[in-house]
């Protein structure tokens, strides 16, 4: 039974948030002082502001000391470069990497060497990988997380907000430590590392920004209720419209106008202030809605002629989902069984989650297509298919002899359907 220590405080101390340059300057001079590797964490307002900028910034760094950056009002550029060309070199400590990267990236903070313990845990096969339940787990103290989804954009931060923040990096460098060592006694750590160089690989040329993906709209929830292509194009417009006021006023496109109201306003096209003020109801968090603003582009939507409203469903460039393989491709949803089992018995064998081993994408791919005309070419195949998508050299190695030894097969195997997880697993905070 672990005897869990609740850590209330960080152990050297919180630090006062650096938020001018001559401070920062002493901070950069401080972690020059330092030695090894650099914990980094960085807080985000999702769910409160429209872009995905960093708020607070953290690190941490053996005889470095801790550091806590408001990155709001630094805005000489100079300076983040000066810590990126000095410390990029080494490693940076951080949980669950892909999160944070991007907000980093956009103030000009790029590692050229990466340790991400949340991935880490996950390979070295620990059952629950947030960073609370890995400092229990692995540390034996049990960290507060009743902050981790506050609005950081407030100002000034709470002391208790400031003081959660601190915790998060001062044990990050032990649970680091800790991964490691689980790493190399099941003598998976290059295997780790792999995906490690693997996440900044994929983020070698990414530039921040905060412009939505075409057609990001059909994604607005709710959209089963819209059966006709005039009715998609008011959805379309409006989404549109509000996501430019709440990048314009830096607020989350769903406090701005929920998704709900969009629909609503969609298929029951009100056609006065009044009107609209009703659908819209409290589905706002705008002290003064602008009700005129959508009545307007609702009026002009319905303008618009039929060659320029979308397609009421788009060609998707995706696999079809599972549930229909059997009819549409019943080899390949054979051959698809008989892999996933082979992969889940692997999964079990070398303790890693199946989504780590491989990711399900690139298993469906292959599974779906015609396999070569020869038995024996289907190792080369697996391997070349693999290699061309993205998958890592050890989990090449691993995964080939199951997936190919699944392609002869004709007859499903009888199992229960699996939930469909696309892309990446989701991460436990």
């Amino acid at each position: 039974l672990l005897m869990i220590t609740p850590l209330l405080t960080p152990r050297n101390g919180v630090p006062e948030v650096v938020s001018n340059e001559s401070q920062f300057e002493k901070l950069i001079a401080q972690l020059r002082n330092g030695n090894g590797p650099l914990a980094i964490d960085a807080e985000r307002s999702s769910g409160y502001r429209y872009s995905q900028r960093a708020y607070l910034i953290q690190i941490y760094r053996e005889n470095g000391g801790l550091h806590l950056i408001d990155p709001i009002p630094l805005k000489d550029s100079k300076l983040w470069q000066r810590f990126n060309d000095e410390f990029s070199p080494s490693e940076w400590v951080i949980h669950a990497s892909t999160q944070d990267l991007p907000c980093l990236i956009e103030v000009g903070l790029k590692p050229k060497l990466l340790f991400d313990t949340e991935l880490g845990a996950r390979i070295a096969g620990c059952e629950r990988v947030g960073l609370g339940p890995l400092a229990e787990s692995l540390l034996e103290l049990q960290l507060a997380k009743e902050h981790s989804a506050v609005d950081w954009s407030i100002r000034p931060l709470r002391p208790e907000w400031i003081t959660y923040a601190a915790l998060d990096v001062d044990i990050l460098l032990d649970i680091r430590n800790a991964v490691e060592k689980l790493l190399i006694e099941q003598n998976k750590l290059k295997w780790a590392e792999q995906d490690f160089a693997s996440i900044l690989k994929n983020y070698e040329s990414y530039e921040f920004s905060d412009m939505p993906k075409p057609d990001r709209w059909r994604r607005t929830s709710g959209m089963h209720k819209v059966r006709d292509r005039l009715t998609m194009t008011i959805v379309r417009d409006l989404w549109l419209s509000r996501d430019e006021l709440a990048r314009e006023i830096d607020l989350a496109a769903g406090r701005v106008l929920g998704d709900d109201a969009i629909v609503e306003l969609a298929t029951k096209r009100p056609d006065n202030l009044e009107a609209v003020a009703k659908v819209i109801g409290r589905r706002t968090r705008l002290e003064a809605p602008p009700f005129n603003r959508w009545l307007k582009v609702l009026n002009l939507a319905l303008k618009t002629p039929i060659e320029e409203q979308p397609e009421l469903r788009v060609a998707s460039q995706s696999l079809p989902p599972i549930k229909i393989w059997k009819d549409r491709n019943p080899l390949g949803y054979a051959r698809l069984t008989h892999a996933r089992a082979a992969l889940i018995e692997l999964s079990a064998q070398i303790q890693i989650p199946t989504e780590n081993l491989v990711t399900p994408e690139f298993v469906r791919k292959i599974c779906w297509q015609e396999p070569p005309a020869i038995n024996g070419e289907y190792e080369n195949f697996v391997n070349e298919q693999l290699n061309k998508m993205g998958a890592r050299p050890w989990q090449i190695e691993l995964v080939t002899p199951a997936i190919s030894t699944s392609l002869s097969q004709t007859e499903p195997l009888v199992a229960p359907e699996p939930v469909e997880a696309e892309g990446e697993p989701e991460t436990e905070q």
